[in-house]
């Protein structure tokens, strides 16, 4: 998901920069605005992204315990 959100941030740097650029102020608002809400995707998609890879840290550990209370019972028996 790395890519949607670097997607996102180019998005938000391309409208800061047409709004930097833009001489008139109605066209500098709309590009100030568009690159505030192209800022609120990419917040999300980081925090998304922050989420999934701390579940699937989660999962991995939840193997690897499972993983070695198996072995540990095959070593007994």
């Amino acid at each position: 998901m790395a890519h949607q959100t670097e997607f996102l941030i180019d998005r938000m740097k391309e409208e800061r920069a047409k709004a930097k650029a833009a001489t008139l102020v109605r066209v500098r608002a709309l590009h100030e605005r568009a690159a505030r809400s192209w800022e609120k995707l990419a917040n999300r998609a980081i925090a998304a992204d922050k989420l999934r890879a701390a579940e699937e840290q989660r999962k991995a550990k939840m193997r690897a315990e499972a993983e070695a209370k198996k072995e540990g019972e095959l070593a007994q028996a």
